[in-house]
């Protein structure tokens, strides 16, 4: 691999176009993946591409998604946005629904694709010759996808490819990011090469093991785990399960029992420092160390696959902690943040479609879209602005991601996703199961309300069937894959419709699919109330983390 860091020498790189072929699945003629983003530089678009969609969705009788996403912040991360619950606070120039797509029908579209060519779309591989034809650019100065997909992950989700990536099994987040709702997707974690090594620079698989231990516990915990140094709490915390690994190697009595053991599968307290090569870099609660990638891919649904999970991405998408803030940076981040609103001036995101956006909290973002024939490109500017709203200042994220904070615990969620024997649990501080709350919040399966199947299996009549939903929870006799995910017959439709997206190449008018034009949105933002405050279903309540 390349040395690919991201610096910001890196920002005033200019793209050079060139031609590459594709390999198999891409259709085999000319394929540039940075033609795209060349071409629509200096095209500003949207400003407020950092809006998603679901904002724009209607709370007619009390119907209140925002909730998972829109709450009071915890840790680090001070920001408490519940008001975006009660209030439209968009600019002028944000009224106006950009996601038009969502307003359209697309089924005579969806109709023209038999299932048989949709199957066999799906099913290239469009990921091998990506990594290609970047390889092949010199003068790229972004990420070039190092993980090898096609040599897979051995028994404990570690890369075989020796790139030091390795898979999280994680519970996807409620609503629009549910399979039943368009897409399946998987998330791979790196840390730096020290977190990697011991004391004298060896790689060393149980050092890093460790060093994983320690970052799951450190940003999956619902409530911080005491540090080194720090007064022990009258009542030991539950603390987080992990993967058996050695108290010996951290030099720290991880599960509080007053001894040193070899292995040990519970961690109620952190120590000051990482492990091994990484013995001089703090442990800090629900925060990331500088060096940290994230991969993840967004993927059609293949209903024949047990994990749902398609060969074809829609997406790849990239992130990297380049810089790691101190807690009053990050708080300096939320306020500036905020007075940019009060003054009407959309986000601001250094960085470039070549090298990826960064948002205020150290995280570079970079990522690739299907171009019409199905070939990953790089995102245009316009484009990378929308994933910056997620990742941005937002109340119920863990240091700006979501997928590590609901992580399956210890070895049972390293591995590569799979909904199948996963418990609908609640979130942390909730009593109920996480999907059962989600339906009765939201009064249907997605933002929009529009999802027919799950409107029929789980609102029969109108009303919900919490015995129904309850199946998939702990104790239940079915899971999370049983409540979440699609028939055959709308995973397939669901590819169609967003295949249909693919060839019209207007993602600024938005990436989701919904299987006809969506009846719970907004076209035109009118007022500022959501009605929900007088409605009394503003809840403060919604987080990341999950109470496994």
């Amino acid at each position: 691999m390349r040395d690919r860091r991201l610096t910001p020498a890196s920002l005033a790189v200019a793209v050079a176009s060139a031609v590459f072929t594709a390999g198999a699945g891409c259709g085999g003629d000319a394929y540039d993946p940075l033609a795209t983003a060349a071409a629509r530089a200096g095209h500003p678009g949207n400003p407020e591409a950092s809006i998603p969609p679901m904002c724009y969705a209607t709370t007619a009788g009390g119907a209140n998604g925002c909730w998972t996403c829109h709450t009071t912040g915890i840790g680090p991360n001070t920001l408490a946005d519940h008001d975006l619950q009660r209030e439209y606070s968009f600019s002028d120039a944000a009224r106006r629904n950009p996601w038009t797509h969502l307003l359209e029908d697309l089924s005579a579209a969806a109709a023209r694709t038999s299932d048989a060519e949709i199957l066999e779309y799906i099913r290239e591989d469009n990921y091998a010759p990506l990594r290609k034809a970047l390889a092949a650019r010199p003068d790229y100065p972004g990420y070039v996808p190092d993980l090898d997909l096609e040599a897979g992950f051995d028994d404990e989700g570690f890369a075989r490819d020796g790139s030091g990536f390795r898979a999280v099994r994680y519970k996807p987040f409620p609503g629009s990011f549910w399979p039943t709702n368009g897409s399946a997707g998987d998330v791979f974690l790196r840390l730096p090469a020290a977190f990697r090594e011991d004391a004298s620079g060896a790689p060393s698989r149980e050092v890093y093991k460790l060093n994983l231990a320690l970052l799951e516990a450190a940003i999956a915990s619902p409530s911080p785990l005491p540090r080194a140094g720090e007064a022990r709490p009258a009542e030991a915390p539950a603390g987080r399960e992990v993967e058996p690994v050695s108290e010996v190697l951290a030099g720290f009595d991880l599960d509080g029992d007053g001894a040193i053991a070899a292995s040990v599968t519970r961690i109620r307290r952190l120590p000051a420092r990482y492990a091994g090569g990484a013995a001089g870099v703090p442990v800090r609660a629900w925060i990331y160390p500088r060096g940290t990638e994230l991969l993840h891919s967004v993927r059609y649904l293949d209903p024949d696959r047990p994990a749902l999970l398609a060969a074809r991405m829609k997406e790849l998408r990239y992130a990297r902690k380049v810089d790691e803030p101190d807690d009053w940076a990050i708080a300096r981040a939320y306020e500036r943040e905020a007075e940019e609103k009060e003054e009407g001036r959309p986000p601001f995101h250094a960085g470039a479609p070549e090298v990826g956006l960064r948002n205020a909290f150290g995280w570079q973002i970079q990522a690739f879209i299907e171009d019409e024939r199905g070939r990953l490109r790089l995102q245009t500017a316009e484009e990378h602005r929308a994933c910056m709203g997620c990742h941005g200042a937002v109340g119920v994220t863990v240091d700006h991601t979501f997928s590590l904070a609901r992580k399956v615990p210890g070895a049972a969620g390293w591995r590569h996703q799979d909904l199948r024997g996963m418990p609908d649990v609640p979130q942390a501080g909730h009593a109920e199961p996480e999907v059962l709350t989600y339906l009765r919040r939201a009064r249907g399966a997605d933002d929009y309300r529009g999802n027919a199947e799950m409107l029929a299996r789980f609102f029969p009549g109108g009303a919900l069937d919490e015995a129904e939903v309850r199946r998939g929870a702990p104790g239940g006799d079915r899971d999370l894959a049983y409540l979440v995910a699609p028939s055959r017959e709308r995973a397939l439709l669901l590819d169609k419709a967003y295949r249909a997206l693919v060839r019209a190449q207007r993602f600024e008018a938005g990436r989701d699919v919904v299987l006809g034009p969506a009846a719970g949105i907004l076209r035109v933002v009118e007022g500022e109330s959501t009605g929900l405050a007088e409605a009394e279903r503003v809840y403060l309540d919604g987080r990341a983390h999950l109470a496994w």
